[in-house]
């Protein structure tokens, strides 16, 4: 029975860290701002740990099956 929550949790966290890693390099390729009104530099720094932390859990989450 706990396999079924594993995976959606699985599938949930590297879809929403590819996606958001997808977005943020293509935002820093056509220098563009990552989010407005802060560095530049601390967004996409921010923003590329928080889609490798969700690529992580997403892959723990697949490795507990």
């Amino acid at each position: 029975m706990e396999r079924g929550p594993a995976i959606f949790a699985g599938v949930v966290f590297a879809l929403f860290g590819s996606g958001l890693l997808m977005w943020t390099a293509v935002r820093v390729r056509q220098r563009q701002p990552v989010a407005h009104g802060v560095s530049p530099v601390a967004s996409a720094t921010l923003a590329g740990l928080v889609s490798v932390t969700a690529l992580i859990i997403g892959t723990w989450c697949f490795a507990r099956l």
